[in-house]
């Protein structure tokens, strides 16, 4: 098992930051390492900052652009949209577990 395998997407940490984060040192693991561990005997992958990072970054635009937003359905709805494209992103292009569940 691999924990603190996020690649903590600099595109994210930039979003979040622009729109009032702070996440000013925020690293992780590159893509290409990843592929590697992957590859070899690691049978499990933790990316789950990945995801939170990604769901941070579309609600934090949102709510800087739309100060006055209070609908979860139109924040949420985007968020999960961006996780579901950062975890087929991962399984198809990274971990190489596409088609393999």
């Amino acid at each position: 098992m691999l924990h603190g395998a996020s690649s903590v997407v600099p595109e994210y940490v930039e979003t979040i930051n622009r729109f009032g984060g702070r996440l000013d040192d925020a690293v992780g693991i590159s893509e290409e390492q990843l592929r590697k561990a992957a590859g070899s005997a690691v049978c499990k992958i933790n990316i789950d900052s990945d995801g939170r990072l990604a769901m941070t970054a579309v609600i934090r635009k949102i709510f800087a652009e739309n100060p006055t937003e209070f609908d979860p359905r139109k924040y949420l709805g985007p968020a999960r949209d961006a996780l579901i494209q950062m975890v087929k992103h991962k399984n198809e292009n990274v971990l190489g577990s596409a088609g393999k569940a």
